[in-house]
């Protein structure tokens, strides 16, 4: 049997927080084990488990790897509102005028994630 892969690691200075950030995004919940203040927490969904570890570095660079979300029963660009309306910011714009192309925020503490058009849009 292979390695497959458990959790995708986050390093971030608030895990519980942030956390908390992605179990909105990801229409989850953060783990009952964790806390306010604990070093960590986990977010389980249906694509994929993410563990929020604190650190007390600050992020400095771009991601050298980042999430790519895709809609499930919504368009890109309402996702798109919906996530900033949870506290993400824009980062980078590609939508092209014919349809294509992904939007790529940031979360509360500036890690890069992209929304990409829905599988119901990507068929039209």
């Amino acid at each position: 049997m292979t390695s497959l892969v458990r959790h995708v690691t986050i390093d971030c200075s608030d895990a519980y927080r942030l956390a908390t950030f992605w179990a909105q995004v990801l229409d989850s919940r953060v783990s009952d084990d964790d806390k306010p203040g604990d070093p960590e927490a986990l977010v389980e969904s249906a694509g994929a488990c993410l563990l929020f570890i604190q650190v007390p570095e600050k992020k400095s660079v771009k991601n050298r790897v980042h999430l790519d979300l895709q809609p499930q029963d919504r368009t890109r660009d309402e996702e798109v509102e919906r996530i900033l309306a949870l506290g993400a910011s824009l980062f980078d714009d590609q939508r092209r005028p014919d349809g294509t192309g992904w939007v790529t925020l940031a979360d509360p503490e500036g890690n890069e994630f992209c929304v990409e058009r829905s599988k119901a849009e990507r068929a039209e």
